[in-house]
């Protein structure tokens, strides 16, 4: 009686085994096609399905224990207390590979965008599970936790095709401020990078304690920000020098009283 009793446990375990590991099969089919459908990174798709395939079969390990007659509770608990200590001491890992996810599947950021975040600007050149590595405009590498970057703001310069130039000249009291507005927009009509059909601005920003400080405002294309503001500083610095419009700079003026 106890043989048979034995053996039909083991056939019932079989058959579960074999169905198990077809409901498997057809799940994780299932879940590709969906995956696939949203068009997410390689590297997250293929973890979903690591993840989806290690649930399914631990369900149905435990079932095939269950089902032999193996006590599951004591197991189930030094399953539990070992996840809980492995947890525990890869806290910090667990919260990077969580904001590498986090970072592939939303995208607030790609590889090949400008970002400022934690301290650190530069290029987006690699984004791992763990880190995100950067490249500096000096050719640095920088590497930051993607935990730190979900968990803090990150500024992307490079999100959108066109970016503004925002940029900053001063100008004597003396000047005459119509001339100097008149030749920066004539400037910023025949720079090529410079986006005519968006709105140019050139106006007064500030009136400093020692200039005038004027504010110019024009959209180029992403690639072109760095080049065109460069061109842009030098030749508005070369042209108020040809038309006698002074670029102030703060002095200091001693005057010292000669006793008698």
């Amino acid at each position: 009686n106890w043989g048979i009793e034995v053996g039909k446990d083991i056939l019932a375990a079989i058959i579960i085994y074999i169905v198990g590991r077809f409901i498997i099969k057809q799940i994780s089919r299932l879940v590709s096609k969906i995956l696939e459908k949203r068009k997410l990174e390689i590297s997250v798709q293929t973890f979903l399905k690591s993840l989806l395939s290690i649930l399914l079969n631990l369900i149905l390990a435990f079932a095939i224990i269950s089902k032999l007659g193996v006590e599951t509770t004591s197991f189930a608990a030094i399953l539990a207390s070992a996840g809980v200590a492995i947890g525990m001491a890869l806290s910090g890992n667990l919260s990077n590979f969580a904001g590498g996810l986090i970072i592939l599947v939303f995208k607030p950021f790609k590889v090949g965008d400008y970002i400022d975040g934690q301290g650190a600007s530069g290029t987006v050149k690699e984004i791992q599970i763990f880190y995100t590595k950067l490249s500096t405009i000096d050719n640095k590498t920088i590497v930051i936790p993607n935990g730190m970057l979900t968990n803090n703001s990150i500024t992307n310069a490079t999100a959108k095709d066109e970016r503004q130039l925002d940029l900053r000249v001063g100008i004597s009291y003396n000047a005459d401020i119509k001339k100097a507005k008149s030749m920066i927009e004539k400037l910023l009509s025949e720079d090529a990078s410079i986006l005519k059909e968006e709105q140019m601005n050139v106006f007064v920003n500030d009136l400093a304690d020692s200039a005038v400080v004027l504010g110019i405002r024009a959209w180029v294309k992403n690639e072109e920000y760095w080049a065109t503001r460069w061109r842009l500083l030098e030749e508005i610095k070369v042209e108020l020098d040809e038309n006698g419009i002074e670029i102030p700079y703060p002095q200091v003026t001693v005057h010292m009283k000669e006793d008698k």
